[in-house]
């Protein structure tokens, strides 16, 4: 996981005393599932949150218990998170998932139970439909005791019919909000700009599911103004030349052209990406200019 590491560290340098508080990440997972050989596959996050790596590392530095993270009921542990990041609202320094999109749904979720995770805080009593044996063990160390002035100050700020800038009205040490905001999940950018009232947004990594192809080394570019610059030791990495502008399929556009390795690409031109992995797996990925 170098690549995350190295992400982590070009993004901190950009902002002073990011590195002295904790991040509100939601990050979640999803059920392993069975090939027809009998082997068993997960998502790579799914994979990773549940190495030592993570729970030694990156782990740490985030509100949400590990036992949250691995729960797989999302609505249980979605509302956990969100509580432990409530409960910690005066550590919190960065906010972010994987993908936008997480955050959308992160923000729908907040409209919907911010009267029960205010409760909760009050009385300092989990809601009886938490049962997720990890979420309870691990909300019994942070849920102590009520806290009715933490409560009111969320709901004071709740309660407002505008709820422009809320990210950083509940957590006002927020420095930046980190996901990936590129390709499809562009159509998220206003969304967040509107709840993240003007905080910036940073585009770590470009990321999928056979690698991490690169990380962005300025991570202050505007979301639409984001590059990556490609890391060749996360796998093999071949450029196959398609049409101006990317249309039509790699396939359909191919003259006496070949795929070119990373070194060869020509400025302006656009490419299928072939990806390679250690294991051997070859996959395309949608066209780029590059």
């Amino acid at each position: 996981m170098s690549d995350l590491l190295l992400s982590d560290l070009v993004t901190r340098k950009c902002f002073s005393g990011s590195d002295e508080g904790k991040s509100l990440y939601l990050y979640f997972i999803k059920p392993d599932m069975e090939t027809p050989s009998g082997l068993k596959a997960s998502f790579f996050t799914t994979f990773y949150f549940k190495t030592e790596s993570f729970k030694t590392g990156l782990a740490k530095f985030c509100t949400s218990p590990i036992d949250t993270i691995l729960c797989l009921d999302n609505k249980q542990s979605m509302f956990c998170q969100l509580l432990s990041g409530l409960l910690q609202r005066d550590e919190v320094v960065r906010f972010g998932s994987t993908f936008a999109s997480v955050l959308a749904r992160t923000i729908k979720f907040l409209e919907d139970y911010w009267r029960e995770l205010c409760s909760d805080i009050r009385t300092g009593y989990l809601s009886d439909w938490i049962i997720d044996p990890g979420c309870k063990s691990a909300m019994s160390l942070i849920l102590t005791r009520p806290n009715p002035e933490l409560a009111d100050s969320i709901q004071q700020i709740c309660e407002d019919k505008s709820w422009e800038g809320i990210i950083v009205k509940l957590w006002p040490k927020i420095k930046y909000i980190h996901c990936i905001i590129t390709g499809s999940m562009s159509q998220y950018v206003s969304l967040l700009e509107f709840y993240g009232g003007g905080i910036p947004l940073v585009s770590p990594i470009y990321n999928s599911s056979e690698s991490s192809f690169g990380i962005n080394l300025k991570p202050l570019s505007k979301p639409f103004d984001v590059s990556y610059t490609f890391l060749p030791n996360t796998a093999y990495f071949e450029f196959l030349p398609v049409g101006k502008g990317g249309e039509g399929k790699a396939q359909e556009t191919w003259t006496d052209d070949e795929p070119v390795d990373l070194a060869n690409v020509k400025l302006g031109r656009y490419y299928e990406v072939v990806v390679t992995t250690l294991a051997g797996k070859v996959s395309l990925t949608r066209p780029h200019s590059y």
